[in-house]
């Protein structure tokens, strides 16, 4: 007599199926929960030495339902490391809290208590409301809102953005004298803990002096560079995980096998051992955030813009198209001319880059990498197109990440950006007047250099678009 496999539906659910892995107390807060924390900065804190004392209490940013699938498992859920020689599964559970980021109650609280150490942030580049200036915007609408609301001081105020939630959580643990801690920027923005600390000090200058001055004292904004390949998770990576595991996980995270982790900066309330999983501590941050900005990022925007204009949908598909290809090594070649550094090792990164993206079980999407791009531009093509510039030379591969991503804005539908209204109208101007608009969303000053504008344009028509593109 044979017994049929159990479906799906039958199987128990994870927090049911294993036995409890113990909680540890909250010391790190992060904002972000999202897959990509998930699969690094979690499964990071997993693997340190004295993991048990780092539990982490884990906010959503835009919607709750991340926070109501983990709680509904204890916090607990599955990393699928996925490769062409197959997947392997482990269960996470340092996320011990998740949180629905409207309960700025909670959030609150828990900045504000002693025990907290670490706040980790995984927001997106557009969230921390940079002006072209790089500083703060203060005349966003979201901004502006949130500024009357902490003017307010009411300890019932809710701020609407992350950074205003944070600034309120910041005023929280001043006033309650909870000592110093460290705020870890894990967002892809060069200098991402000058950005934290200049978005986090401008948002409260703004309002507060005292409280500016005192988070200039006693907070430490860390910088790092984050990698890990971290693709949205499918119903089918759901059911491959009950088929494999015999549990039911309605949120796992599928992540390639590599991971990296470099921090730079001080933590005057204490961390976790990252470095027993394999994070590097350095002085000095900048060299590894451009080696990854620009080598992954920089090559994963020229392959979102270019690859939906040739009908490709993932980084996969797009990476087998010479065209893509060779774009994207003339990219390499350029920003490799501007990064220095025997540790940078930037031949081997290169060479692992493209393994990792030619990874075909990854289904790394270019819809999901194509968002936000006119921020993710200012750090991923300009600084190179300024370096070469600079240098004497055209400029030319950077220039067609732009032309790239021009082309895209007017053939995408729903598109998905923080000046998305501006970049509708820029699309209605005509000829290089609508070039110098977009470029001008991006650096003004690039729009202003009428030599960078010919060049943009000329390439224009390099990637062939074959029709409307979807933002799905």
């Amino acid at each position: 007599m044979t017994t049929e496999p159990k479906q799906p539906a039958d199987l128990p659910r994870l927090s049911r199926a294993v036995k409890p892995l113990g909680k540890a107390p909250v010391r790190i807060v992060h904002m972000g929960l999202g897959a990509f924390h998930r699969s690094h900065q979690a499964w990071y804190t997993q693997h340190a030495g004295d993991a048990a004392e780092w539990g982490i209490a884990s906010f959503t940013g835009r919607r709750p339902d991340a926070a109501a699938v983990l709680s509904d498992q204890d916090g607990l859920y599955t990393v699928v490391e996925r490769s062409d020689e197959g997947d392997s599964f482990e269960i996470i559970g340092s996320i011990v809290e998740a949180v629905d980021g409207a309960d700025v109650e909670r959030f609150v609280e828990l900045v504000s208590a002693p025990l907290t150490s670490v706040v980790t942030l995984t927001i997106t580049e557009a969230a921390y409301r940079l002006g072209v200036d790089g500083k703060l915007d203060t005349e966003a609408p979201d901004v502006v809102a949130d500024l009357a609301v902490l003017a307010d001081g009411s300890a019932s105020s809710k701020p609407s953005t992350p950074l205003g939630r944070l600034v309120r959580g910041l005023a929280a643990r001043r006033d309650a004298d909870a000592g110093p801690l460290s705020v870890v920027c894990c967002d892809n923005l060069s200098n991402n803990g000058t950005v934290a600390r200049n978005a986090v000090v401008g948002m409260a200058l703004a309002f507060d002096a005292g409280l500016a001055a005192w988070i200039d004292a006693s907070v430490s904004f860390v910088s790092t560079s984050v990698d890990r390949i971290t693709p949205r998770t499918t119903d089918a990576d759901i059911d491959a995980v009950a088929a494999a595991c015999g549990y039911r996980d309605e949120s796992p995270v599928v992540a390639e096998p590599f991971h990296n982790w470099v921090l730079s900066g001080d933590f005057p309330a204490g961390r976790p051992r990252w470095e027993d999983a394999g994070a590097v501590f350095v002085d000095e941050i900048e060299p590894y955030e451009n080696r990854k900005l620009w080598l992954l990022n920089g090559a994963h925007s020229l392959l979102a813009y270019a690859g939906q204009l040739r009908g490709h949908k993932t980084v996969a598909e797009a990476l087998a198209d010479d065209s893509c290809r060779r774009a994207v090594e003339d990219f390499w070649d350029e920003a490799a001319a501007n990064l220095h550094g025997d540790d940078l090792r930037i031949p081997e990164y290169r060479a692992a880059l493209l393994e990792r993206f030619a990874n075909s079980r990854i289904a790394h999407h270019l819809a999901q990498i194509a968002m936000d791009g006119s921020t993710k531009l200012r750090m991923r093509a300009v600084p190179v197109l300024r370096a070469e510039r600079a240098a004497g030379r055209s400029g030319e591969a950077a220039a067609r990440m732009i032309a790239a991503w021009s082309a895209y804005t007017a053939s995408a539908t729903g598109l998905q950006d923080p000046r998305a209204a501006d970049i509708a109208a820029a699309n209605l101007l005509p000829g290089r007047v609508r070039l110098g608009a977009l470029l001008s969303l991006v650096d003004p000053e690039l729009a202003a250099d009428a030599e960078i504008v010919a060049l943009v344009d000329s390439l224009a028509d390099t990637f062939a678009v074959v029709g409307k593109v979807s933002t799905k």
